[in-house]
């Protein structure tokens, strides 16, 4: 066997502009409203859980329903606010950003056949740059 078609990866990165920075911007401010918004409907959600069932925490076991209730809505509570952080993190990243810059976007697989002989960091290193969603390089 001289040759075999495989899958290999391919990097697409995007030339940075006003009008993707814009968008990048406003989708991550969305989410951090939405994460913000989705927090206080726990917050609320948790109050309105605990007034229904009005654990006694006298009891062991109205402690432990009390402790099992706070513990599902602070682990809830807790992945949005990762959320939220990990968002604002990226939105000061993004207004750092020079327009002009190349930031990847993800990745897609491409099927090529290799040989005995072929170069196969040149075959694995292929990008492709997209600017305005117009694919403005490919380069290997």
């Amino acid at each position: 066997m001289d040759s075999i078609a495989v899958k290999v990866p391919v990097t697409i990165k995007a030339k940075l502009t006003e009008k993707l920075k814009e968008s990048i911007l406003e989708e991550l401010e969305n989410n951090i409203k939405r994460a913000e918004l989705e927090i206080q409907q726990i917050n609320i959600q948790e109050r309105r859980v605990i007034d229904e069932n009005k654990p006694d925490t006298e009891t062991p076991e109205g402690a432990q329903q009390m402790q099992a209730i706070q513990q599902h809505f602070g682990m809830e509570r807790q992945k949005r606010l990762e959320f939220r952080a990990q968002s604002l993190d990226k939105k000061e990243e993004t207004e750092k950003l020079a327009i002009g810059a190349e930031i990847v976007q993800g990745t897609l697989e491409r099927q090529v056949e290799i040989r005995v002989g072929d170069n196969m960091r040149e075959i694995m290193n292929v990008e492709v740059l997209v600017e305005d969603d117009k694919i403005i390089a490919i380069r290997g």
